[in-house]
């Protein structure tokens, strides 16, 4: 008889599917359509008692009919991946091993493994016999990795309907050793919203000629001065105000006097926190203030050729307050030069802020207390892009948490390499999901 548990043995199937939505057109619908008849077999009561909806060829959407059709929750997840180097992984990235009390593979954490646990946590309550206060949704994408619209289609479906949630949970924050500097013990980050994101392209012409005889500054010399003028202080800082409810949350976590009245002082003054996370920089700036990188770069056609022309393409991550339309403002007037061309090639506006307090957040708090004891729930800004974004047209309260441990490590291998979940979050993640539903009211 094996010792694996059944949710590591489930998970690891799950990830021997390569649904690497990026890589559709070399591998195409073979293992999105594995993936979908796979949830069939792992999850029959699911299927039997829960009415299931295909919307675009990658949604998936469960309706569990509850005592009251008004204002149902929806649990939200994708099944899709990004792509994988498999020489830089000590594992098979697909292989879905287990190895020392963890699943290994691409999509453990993100975002088969906060998949799974809504399915079986549906799952363990249908076996008894449980019927929840209000309807349940399960909202399953398969293109979230390309900003795809399975997601968006079924918050227009659900919108179409008249339906307005009265919680949504999608991936985001996780319980997290340490939080901040300074500050002691674990935390469930709860993402009351995501900031904005922004592609910009930026070109730039000059005369091309031999580069022995070189004249004057061509189109790569122009890119990189441009990129010289957008330091991280184009954007000013803003803090949200969920980044101060935040610290203020940590101030009895922290590990001395001294760290308590900054952070209590902090708390109390988003201008101030503003001016220290940025002077602090990385992930504490990015908190505050919209942030820019230089992600890809292309121009030239041999090394002794001077090129007519050259691109560069920045991605920013908006924090609330900046637009794609005001941003893009901005960085033309910090570049000032009209011989580079500044193009928005996609963009989405920052989210809207969901309430840190209030029933909706009290019942993630409340299943963070039975899953998690020791985890202090606290909210925060998510900097990446969710399918969560779409949903806040027809919900006010939505909100980013994956409820699985999460390590600097293994939060490092989400779209990098050795990604593993252990499975004692997993099963801990599916009584998050067992309390939240029998907390309903």
């Amino acid at each position: 008889m094996s010792d694996i548990p059944d949710i590591a043995a489930r998970l690891a199937r799950m990830i021997r599917l390569p649904t690497v939505s990026a890589e559709l057109d070399a591998r195409g619908m073979a293992p999105f359509d594995e993936f979908v008849a796979l949830l069939e077999e792992l999850y029959p009561r699911v299927h039997a008692h829960l009415e299931r909806e295909r919307i675009t060829d990658f949604g998936l959407l469960f309706r569990w009919r509850g005592r009251t059709d008004s204002e149902p929750v929806v649990l939200m997840a994708h099944y899709d991946v990004v792509p994988v180097d498999a020489d830089d992984w000590s594992t098979d990235p697909f292989g879905g091993e287990i190895v020392d009390g963890y699943v290994h593979g691409r999509g453990a954490l993100d975002d088969k493994g906060p998949l799974i646990v809504i399915l079986e946590a549906v799952e363990a309550l249908l076996e008894n016999e449980f019927v929840p206060a209000r309807d349940v949704y399960l909202s399953f994408g398969g293109n979230e990795e390309t900003f795809g619209d399975a997601a968006q289609q079924i918050a227009t479906t659900l919108a179409n309907r008249g339906i307005r949630p009265w919680l949504v949970i999608d991936e985001g924050g996780a319980v997290v050793e340490a939080p901040l500097p300074f500050v002691s013990g674990r935390a469930a980050m709860i993402g009351v919203g995501e900031k904005g994101i922004l592609s910009l392209r930026l070109d730039a012409t000059s005369d091309a000629g031999h580069a022995s005889a070189p004249r004057g500054k061509n189109a790569i010399d122009l890119l990189a001065r441009a990129t010289t003028r957008l330091a991280p202080s184009t954007f000013r800082p803003r803090t949200p105000p969920a980044i101060t409810r935040m610290l203020g949350v940590f101030v009895d976590r922290s590990s001395s006097g001294a760290a308590r009245i900054l952070l209590r002082v902090l708390s109390r003054s988003r201008a101030l926190t503003g001016v220290v996370f940025a002077l602090i920089g990385g992930e504490p700036a990015a908190l505050v203030r919209t942030t820019i990188a230089a992600t890809m770069q292309a121009g030239g056609s041999a090394a002794n050729v001077i090129p007519s022309s050259a691109s560069l393409t920045l991605n920013l991550r908006l924090i609330a307050g900046d637009t794609v339309a005001s941003a893009a403002r901005r960085v033309r007037r910090r570049i000032r030069d009209r011989r580079v061309s500044v193009t928005v090639v996609e963009g989405a506006d920052p989210t809207p802020l969901s309430p840190a307090d209030g029933d909706a957040f009290d019942a993630i708090r409340d299943a963070v207390a039975y899953a998690y004891p020791d985890a202090l729930p606290a909210p925060y800004i998510m900097m990446q892009a969710s399918d969560a974004r779409h949903f806040h047209r027809v919900s006010d309260h939505v909100y980013r948490f994956a409820p699985l441990e999460m390590s600097a490590a293994q939060r490092a291998s989400i779209h990098g390499v050795d990604e593993r979940v252990s499975i004692s979050s997993l099963e801990s993640g599916r009584e998050f999901h067992v309390a939240l539903i029998r907390g309903l009211r």
